[in-house]
C-alpha cells in the first residue's frame, strides 16, 4: 500500500481496439474489456483513498468513427448508465457520478441514462467520478468563453474583472487533477483537459488499457511521490 495517495487521477482510456486486434477480434469488441476494467480501476481507487477521477472515455472526435461502432459504444454507453443507478456499490460507497463533455451531441436516450444517474448521486461525497464524453478541451475552453461573453452582455460579470479563477469556474470541470495517466503507447494529450492538466504530473505506458493493472497504478502514485511539485516557482 502507498503511504501517499494524490487526490485527483485522470486517465486517457487509450488501446481497447488494439487490444482487441491482438485477440483477433472485430476492433470495436475491444471496448467491452474497457468497461470491464473501468469497474476494476473505480474499486482500486476507492481502495486507494483516492477521492476523484476523471476519464477520456469519447471524444468530439470520436464521432468520425464508422456508424458501426460508434452504434456498439452507444448501446454500450446506454447500458451501463442504465445500470448504475442499480449498481449497489455506487450507493454504498457514495459514489458522485459526473459527465463533463457537449451531452447533446449524443442520442436522446444516452442523454437521459446520464443525466438521471448524476441526479441520483449528485449528493454524494465520498468519491467523484468524471466521464469526459462528446469532450474536447478546446471545445471546453470555447464553450467558456462563450459563456462568459454571454454573461458580459446581460450585465452579471464585470469584464475588467476577468481572472483565472473566472474562466475555471466556467469550465466543464472545475478541479485540477495531479495525475494524467495514458495507457496504449502515445505519448501526447489529445485534447484532454489543456486548462486543467497545466501542473499535473503526466505518465505514459506502453500497456492497452484492458492491460492496464492494479500494480500500474500503484506504480503512476509512487512515481508521483518522488518528484517535487513547485508549480513554477
Amino acid at each position: 500500500m502507498v503511504s501517499k495517495v494524490p487526490k485527483h487521477i485522470a486517465i486517457i482510456l487509450d488501446g481497447n481496439r488494439r487490444y482487441a486486434k491482438k485477440l483477433g477480434l472485430q476492433l470495436w469488441k475491444g471496448h467491452e474489456f474497457g468497461v470491464k476494467k473501468l469497474e476494476q480501476l473505480l474499486e482500486w481507487c476507492i481502495e486507494l483513498g483516492i477521492k476523484e477521477l476523471t476519464l477520456y472515455s469519447f471524444s468530439t472526435e470520436n464521432f468520425k468513427r464508422t456508424k458501426m461502432e460508434k452504434d456498439f459504444l452507444f448501446k454500450i454507453f446506454d447500458r451501463e448508465f442504465s445500470n448504475m443507478k442499480h449498481k449497489e456499490s455506487i450507493f454504498k460507497n457514495k459514489i458522485r457520478v459526473n459527465v463533463i463533455g457537449r451531452l447533446n451531441m449524443f442520442p436522446k436516450g444516452i442523454r437521459k441514462a446520464i443525466l438521471d444517474i448524476m441526479e441520483k448521486t449528485k449528493k454524494h461525497k465520498n468519491f467523484i467520478v468524471n466521464f469526459a464524453m462528446a469532450y474536447g478541451g478546446r471545445q471546453e475552453i470555447t464553450d467558456a468563453v462563450n459563456k462568459i461573453i454571454k454573461d458580459i452582455k446581460s450585465n452579471k460579470i464585470n469584464s475588467k474583472k476577468i481572472n483565472e479563477n473566472t474562466i475555471t469556474s466556467y469550465l466543464y470541470l472545475k478541479s485540477e487533477p495531479d495525475i494524467v495517466i495514458r495507457p496504449g503507447g502515445e505519448k501526447r494529450m489529445s485534447n484532454f483537459l489543456l486548462w486543467q492538466s497545466c501542473y499535473s504530473e503526466l505518465f505514459f505506458t506502453d500497456k492497452l488499457w484492458p492491460e492496464f493493472t492494479k500494480e500500474d497504478l500503484i506504480k503512476c502514485i509512487e512515481e508521483f511521490n518522488k518528484r517535487e511539485r513547485r508549480f513554477g516557482t
